[in-house]
């Protein structure tokens, strides 16, 4: 019999990384202590801040160990239970994802309901993603009624949750830019975006003046780089731009050089505040309630993008690295 198989993390990677900077392995069985489950996973999440934990630079997260299974969402069901109040057969939460089976203790799962949604949308737009989205424009960003709102990355997990949001929280006007037309078109015509372009087709700076000629109150962040600096060009007076996450820079060996145009945010009052999800767990609730009345009503939706089985997971992680993914890249097992 085989045992179940995790993914390791072998090298720390040096720029871009590559499949050679990982492991398949068997893991060894583990017994249950009290208080632990057992769970098969059956579905794990793949996110763009794995990249900085692979890295020993100090951060706000611990790295990654060498030679030991990485770790990230996941949801399974529970073949095996020592724990009060988690029965065999619970579909369940945490964060011991990369492993076909993983042993948890009780307090670190939560029990979710598939009949509601299926298992990977609590890893997406009713889990994490969602919430960052939501907490990132609610309360960083502090989204008024009737302000112009930018994404980046606006085809991926979280940047698709923070357009509709957006919209349902007001926006006079959503903007979103995404990497081919394809995902342009998902944004436009799915998604409901007032305007959308791809990032490729010329100046950040330009693409973004021609869509939003007016300026933005409201940028959100999940690119970095020119978006960044775009952002800080377009702003009106008390713009605001919450940084989730700077994707364009993650694999770089050299730092990348700044926003030439921060001056502006004297001239706009503007602000700059990076954030992490972490640390708006209270407003789960509040959001989860919201986020089921959207859905129920058809003003939510989320596409995922799947790979199949963990053998194929690095490719799933180096695709989002690459852009590949709309919506919420996902590795079902």
């Amino acid at each position: 019999m085989i045992n179940p198989r995790e993914v390791q993390l072998k090298s720390r990677p040096v720029g871009w990384p590559t499949p050679d900077d990982f492991a398949l392995v068997e893991s060894a069985p583990v017994d249950l202590a009290d208080g632990q489950v057992r769970v098969r996973n059956e579905v794990m999440s793949v996110d763009p801040y794995m990249r900085g934990r692979m890295s020993e630079a100090k951060s706000y997260a611990e790295p990654y160990a060498l030679g030991e299974a990485m770790h990230g969402g996941a949801v399974g069901v529970v073949t095996e239970s020592r724990a009060e109040g988690i029965a065999v057969g619970d579909h369940v939460l945490h964060g011991l994802g990369w492993r076909e089976e993983a042993v948890v203790d009780g307090s670190g799962v939560r029990v979710v309901d598939t009949s509601v949604a299926p298992a990977s949308a609590y890893l997406g737009v009713l889990g994490m993603t969602g919430l960052t989205a939501y907490a990132g424009l609610t309360r960083v960003a502090g989204l008024k009624e009737g302000d112009v709102v930018f994404v980046s990355g606006a085809a991926g997990a979280v940047g698709s949750v923070v357009g509709q949001v957006a919209k349902a929280l007001g926006a006079s006007r959503v903007i979103g830019s995404a990497g081919s037309q394809e995902k342009v078109d998902h944004l436009l015509n799915d998604l409901g975006f007032d305007a959308a372009f791809n990032y490729k087709d010329g100046r950040v700076s330009d693409l973004l003046r021609e869509a939003a000629p007016d300026g933005i109150d409201v940028y959100f962040d999940n690119v970095g780089g020119d978006h960044l600096e775009a952002a800080v060009g377009s702003l009106r007076l008390g713009g605001r731009i919450a940084i989730c996450g700077a994707i364009s820079v993650y694999n770089n060996t050299e730092a990348a050089p700044g926003p030439r145009n921060l001056a502006r945010l004297i001239q706009t009052r503007g602000t700059i505040t990076g954030f992490l999800v972490g640390d708006h767990w209270d407003l789960a609730g509040e959001y989860a309630q919201r986020a089921a009345g959207w859905i129920a009503d058809g003003t939510l939706t989320s596409r995922e993008t799947f790979s199949d089985g963990i053998d194929h997971a690095v490719d799933a992680f180096l695709g989002v690295l690459r852009g590949e993914n709309v919506g919420k890249m996902l590795v079902r097992l």
